[in-house]
């Protein structure tokens, strides 16, 4: 794969992925995500060895499993990462090269907002449907953060 560069609103923080990325992102409706996203949270997965980042960024610990990234100046989410994962999840907004790209999944579908219906051909998980298959978050209050 080629590289790809993108950069925060502001400019301040720039993101380079020189090799292995998954050019189709994922969404995630869980009430945490809202919270930090405003509605609907929207990354896809890069080797983070692949990956590099100019600028300051601050780090905020949201779980006992997971950090997320964002630029200080102007508050651009640059990345989301399970802190014990060899993949870090970048903000597709971010990148140019993200326009054409198709969506992956969507997980947590029925905590979604009313106001938020995606379309296409693309995986769909409840809640229960997810933390079935992925353990480190079952249980997790999602609902009273």
């Amino acid at each position: 794969m080629s590289a790809i560069e993108g950069h925060c609103l502001c400019g301040a923080v720039s993101v380079r992925i020189d090799g292995a990325h998954d050019p189709r992102p994922g969404v995630c409706h869980c009430r945490m995500c809202q919270r930090w996203s405003g509605g609907v949270f929207m990354a896809f997965n890069a080797q983070a060895s692949a990956v590099s980042i100019q600028g300051e960024v601050r780090v905020f610990q949201s779980s006992s499993f997971a950090e997320r990234g964002f630029c200080p100046a102007c508050g651009s989410h640059i990345f989301f990462r399970d802190t014990d994962s060899v993949t870090i999840e970048l903000m597709p907004g971010l990148f140019d090269a993200a326009l054409g790209w198709p969506l992956r999944s969507e997980i947590y579908t029925d905590q979604a907002l009313a106001s938020v219906k995606l379309t296409g051909d693309h995986r769909l998980a409840t809640r229960a449907e997810y933390e079935a298959k992925n353990k480190f978050v079952e249980g997790y209050d999602h609902d009273h953060l």
